[in-house]
């Protein structure tokens, strides 16, 4: 379990859902911050050390995708939208703007305060990397970390230094879904000199020579709006 003792921002318009919502992260020890609208939520958000915000879409005024937007331009604080829009255009739309997850409404407590520890956890870096030694093996994929060599169906590959370790990174960290960024400081380092776009490019070339079809990864998923994550066990 997460130290809640983190302060959270509730965005909703709704005041049952922020009533309900705060006494259950309060009652789990987190400080919690509520706004009905998102110019309110802004302000707060400015003047406060917000670790994770809870966000409704579909308010009167400013709409929650601006609101997600103008956060974004300032901060990578760990969004979590609250939406009724079920289909997927409008979920990808706001992952798209910079949200790290979404729940739909109506939504269980139980559901929403799980939502809220796996994404401070991941924000936090908690996750702790896959207990591995000398190398990890998942069916026909085999990668031994000492070495360097990667073998799928017994056949060796030929993965550039820069795949490699891109490749390595998203291995010992299964479930935790990595930004472009992320993966050029943690897996690259902070000297690359390079755009965030060139990962895609690694990524693509990765998955030509690991997968079965590079189209329909198991191994290297794409996260929309977010980025990349181990599909392996």
């Amino acid at each position: 379990m997460i130290k809640a003792d983190k302060n959270i921002l509730v965005v909703d318009d709704e005041p049952k859902i922020v009533e309900v919502v705060s006494a259950l992260l309060e009652s789990r020890g987190f400080r919690v911050f509520s706004a009905e609208n998102g110019e309110k939520a802004l302000e707060i958000f400015n003047q406060e050390n917000i670790s994770l915000v809870l966000l409704d879409l579909m308010m009167p005024g400013m709409s929650g995708e601006e609101v997600c937007a103008a956060m974004r331009r300032k901060s990578r604080v760990p969004i979590i939208m609250l939406t009724a829009k079920v289909d997927e255009e409008n979920v990808v739309e706001g992952l798209t703007l910079g949200a790290d997850d979404y729940i739909t409404k109506p939504f269980g407590l139980k559901e929403l305060y799980a939502r809220v520890e796996s994404v401070l956890r991941r924000a936090s870096g908690e996750l702790k990397p896959l207990a591995v030694r000398n190398s990890w093996r998942d069916g026909d994929l085999m990668v031994d970390f000492e070495t360097d060599e990667v073998r799928k169906k017994g056949v060796a590959l030929s993965l550039t230094a820069s795949e490699l370790k891109i490749l390595s990174t998203l291995i010992k960290h299964p479930g935790k879904v990595f930004t472009r960024e992320e993966l050029i400081t943690l897996a690259l380092g902070a000297d690359f000199d390079g755009y965030d776009r060139a990962i895609d490019s690694h990524v693509k070339n990765i998955r030509k020579k690991i997968e079965d079809d590079p189209k329909s990864p198991v191994y290297v998923l794409t996260i929309p709006g977010r980025g990349y994550k181990f599909g392996g066990e």
